[in-house]
């Protein structure tokens, strides 16, 4: 017979909470991982799952509660899987987030001697996203938007999203009334049929500039000429600062969990909208990966600038530069910059924002970092500081030997998305001679486990 038992319930202290905001608790040893609860609070749960190594319980009632415990401010926060930590004062949400990067160093890296700081919060950590993608389906008759419930493609409707923008509630509400009063049907993921899959909105914060993209399950939309007019008019005189610049569709007929197809059709206006963040402007496309909180990215590359110590004479690689933001904020303190990206359509629109902006110092490079850099060492162009921006995954193991082996430059200056991986990629560049001093949390995703980090290196060989 064992020990833990599935369905039955228990009372255990929560004594740690994972990367991803999970309490964990123990029942005779084995680990048990529970959403909705905090470090220090003592909880009734019931055992939903049980394997060999580990179980996962759901709260059911807290017996002892965390001082850090707050009232989550959204009705659907127990079933939507948008956010995990609003029942986290924000305070605390930010001293988790800098806990979590100094353990992931010392544990992951066996790096101890980092200064970590504080992680840098909001001051109104609401209302911050740019961009939203809400899925969309019927029920009872109407159509329902909302985001998906946790590890499953429940839609949980909604009638507002307290960490999106306003005018992206507004745009789908307005997207949700004109499909029931058109007949225009919703698309279903079990049977393939239907049409509107998808509402995403991306909203400029500081030019007010809206773009709407309508995913859907076919080549046309009916009625679409007439939407996009109707998000135009009323967007302008709902806000009277925004507008909506840019209406697309998105064609996806696949059956896929990917939510933007390959093809757009402009149906409004112009190909992209114009976000600006500090005194750079950017072209921002239905594709384009661009950070989703606009005032906290200033914050972050801000960072990013202060750790390189460019003073003008400088080559910097941007590696993984995407539409080259970071380049253009490096580039007003360097001699030149070498962007480089995988993505084609990112390349473009990189080469796009340094024209816009009348940047004549940055190169944009399409390919893959670790066939890239090479291609540029072996032509004798060495960078002085590296910025690696990767994605959640990291870096390849040969880049970073290309980079610290080789190379040499006098600084890397790594942002990262991922605690885990950024520790693991530390501890090697560290093995080659890298010294982490300093590490800055900061957090571009409230109410979540999610945290952005920017970590300087320096080469210990040219001290």
């Amino acid at each position: 017979m064992p020990v833990v038992e599935k369905n039955r319930d228990y009372v255990v202290d929560i004594k740690d909470m994972t990367h991803e905001g999970q309490g964990v608790g123990r029942i005779d040893g084995l680990a048990v991982f529970t959403d909705g609860v905090l470090a220090g609070e003592q909880v009734e749960l019931k055992i939903i799952k049980l394997k060999k190594s580990y179980a996962v319980g759901k709260l059911l009632k807290v017996l002892r509660p965390s001082p850090d415990r707050v009232d989550p401010f959204c009705g659907v926060f127990r079933r939507c899987g948008g956010c995990s930590l609003q029942h986290m004062d924000y305070n605390a949400q930010l001293a988790f987030k800098t806990k979590l990067v100094r353990d992931s160093l010392e544990r992951i890296g066996g790096l101890k001697d980092v200064k970590v700081r504080d992680t840098i919060g909001m001051k109104q950590p609401y209302n911050f996203r740019n961009k939203a993608q809400y899925p969309v389906t019927s029920a009872d008759g109407k159509i329902v938007t909302g985001f998906y419930a946790p590890r499953s493609h429940e839609v949980i409707g909604s009638d507002e999203c307290r960490i999106q923008n306003m005018e992206s509630d507004r745009v789908r509400k307005l997207v949700a009334g004109f499909m029931m009063e058109k007949g225009i049907p919703a698309y279903d993921e079990n049977t393939g049929k239907g049409l509107v899959r998808h509402i995403m909105t991306r909203v400029g914060f500081n030019t007010g500039e809206i773009m709407v993209v309508l995913v859907i399950n076919g080549d046309t939309l009916p009625h679409a000429g007439e939407l996009a007019q109707r998000l135009v008019d009323e967007t302008a005189q709902s806000s009277g600062s925004s507008m909506v610049k840019s209406v697309y569709l998105n064609v996806n007929t696949d059956n896929t969990n990917v939510i933007l197809g390959d093809r757009n059709i402009l149906v409004y206006g112009n190909e992209s909208i114009t976000e600006k963040i500090g005194n750079y402007s950017f072209m921002i496309s239905p594709g384009s990966f661009f950070q989703v909180n606009t005032a906290q990215t200033e914050v972050l590359y801000s960072k990013v600038l202060e750790f390189a110590g460019l003073n003008g004479s400088e080559t910097v690689f941007d590696l993984y530069c995407g539409i080259g933001t970071i380049s253009l904020f490096l580039s007003s303190r360097a001699k030149i910059v070498y962007g480089v990206e995988v993505v084609k359509a990112a390349v473009k629109d990189a080469r796009r924002n340094a024209k816009l902006n009348g940047v004549d110092n940055v190169e944009f490079i399409e390919g893959e970092a670790e066939k890239a850099v090479p291609d540029l060492y072996r032509k004798g162009i060495h960078a002085d500081v590296v910025v690696l921006d990767p994605p959640r995954k990291g870096c390849d193991e040969s880049l970073l030997q290309l980079i610290a082996a080789d190379m040499q430059p006098d600084r890397i200056v790594y942002v990262s998305c991922n605690p885990a991986t950024l520790a693991r990629d530390l501890k090697y560049l560290d093995a080659q001679g890298y010294e982490a001093l300093e590490a800055q949390p900061v957090d571009l995703f409230p109410w979540t486990g999610h945290v952005e980090c920017v970590t300087l290196m320096t080469n210990v060989k040219n001290k």
